[in-house]
């Protein structure tokens, strides 16, 4: 036990942090933690929420299964370890005891249960709440007012994750109520990754880091390729504010819903991993076909979301529907993706000088679709790419 807690003391202290402990200090209203308080999220997670496919429809057969699919699919091998539940899973009134209570219909077995199940799997267990009086559903209480004691119900169940969202929240300030329930979780007893859902209204990059392994930078994606691309676009002035322990998130993914062409999605899933997105699948895995299973089950791109530099890749390029979107990665790499967002194929270029390497490198390319290499490249990188397609490589100096 002596030895863990050493070295987890010796990479907080290697990671530039401040040995924060459980209780912060607040400063203007908002709890000053190291971001490694709760030791979670070094690298974005990976995982699965129920919301963009199913909504309201969910019941603890599904949640099982899901869990089952995860494993049998080879996602939860690739990194993919959080089943999330969103809204909807609890009863519309608190117990006696002001105690949330989990929809008899529909989880009749109870969360702790479900966690212990998904828990069986090699899994975590994620749940949804709401910093208002009621969450964006109006069919269950939120936790406004409740952190403490829905903090420890949640910890008791074995909950790993809490999405906490911002609907019916009174007016008040989201700086006041969210580090409210960051301390709580902090006090519960167990690690629990916490991802506030406050839509980038009031600019979350910016005070969100303090209190949260992850804040939305966004409304909600739908499964539209407008809706993708507004989402990348919003997520990526905040770029700099994302490091190990905390990340701009730009909502869930869509890949597998339908919406969308495979390219789109190939460009969805492409900068989601260069931003140091959240990766967390939108779809029914249980019935997903080859092609989103191939797109989500990438090795190469998945890396690039989960390297340890942990530096969020952004929109370094633009000219017209044609961009460059580029980020270092660990080991002297780089990772870029050339991405045409017009209506016809195009060139895309990228220049070394563009990405920050020297004009006179040599360079190897690793595409990370096709899984070719390219050797001996000198002064740029470029493609001719489809309409609403990408190309994704990493550049290694030779």
């Amino acid at each position: 036990m002596w030895m863990m807690m050493l070295i987890m003391l010796l990479l907080l202290v290697s990671n530039g942090e401040e040995v924060g402990g459980s209780s912060g200090e607040v400063e203007d209203g908002i709890i000053s933690r190291n971001l490694l308080a709760n030791g979670l999220a070094l690298t974005p997670p990976m995982g699965w929420n129920s919301w963009n496919h199913f909504q309201c429809s969910i019941e603890e057969k599904l949640i099982r299964e899901t869990a089952d699919a995860m494993v049998s699919s080879g996602l939860a091998a690739l990194g993919y370890q959080y089943i999330n539940l969103d809204d909807c899973w609890a009863e519309l009134n608190r117990d006696s005891k002001g105690n949330l209570v989990p929809k008899s219909s529909t989880f009749p077995s109870g969360i702790k249960a479900l966690a212990n199940y998904v828990h069986s799997k090699g899994l975590k267990l994620g749940i949804y709440s709401d910093a208002g009086t009621r969450t964006c559903s109006n069919t269950m209480p939120g936790s406004l007012g409740h952190e403490e004691q829905d903090a420890k119900t949640f910890a008791s169940w074995g909950v790993d994750y809490l999405k906490y969202d911002n609907c019916f929240n009174t007016g008040t300030n989201p700086k006041e109520r969210y580090p409210i329930m960051s301390q709580a979780l902090l006090n519960s007893g167990r690690p629990i990754y916490f991802s506030l859902c406050e839509w980038g209204q009031e600019q979350p990059a910016t005070w969100a880091p303090k209190i949260g392994n992850s804040w939305r930078t966004t409304g909600d994606i739908s499964d539209k390729w407008e809706s993708m691309i507004s989402c990348a676009d919003e997520n990526d002035r905040w770029a700099s504010y994302a490091a190990p322990g905390g990340w701009n998130d730009p909502d869930m993914l869509e890949v597998g819903n339908g919406g969308m062409t495979t390219e789109e999605y190939r460009a969805h899933f492409s900068i989601w991993a260069l931003a140091k997105a959240p990766l967390l699948v939108g779809c029914d895995i249980r019935a997903m076909d080859n092609v989103t299973l191939a797109l989500l089950s990438n090795k190469d791109v998945i890396s690039v979301n989960q390297d340890k530099l942990g530096v969020q890749g952004k929109k370094i390029k633009k000219d017209g529907d044609l961009e460059v979107w580029s980020g270092p990665l660990s080991k002297n790499r780089t990772t870029v993706v050339l991405w045409n967002k017009g209506t016809s194929s195009a060139t895309v270029i990228a220049y070394w000088s563009d990405l920050g390497l020297n004009p006179t490198a040599v360079v190897k390319a690793h595409d990370l679709w096709t899984h070719s290499i390219q050797r001996g490249l000198k002064g740029n990188i470029s493609a001719n790419i489809e309409s609403h397609a990408c190309k994704m490589f990493v550049l290694t100096p030779q």
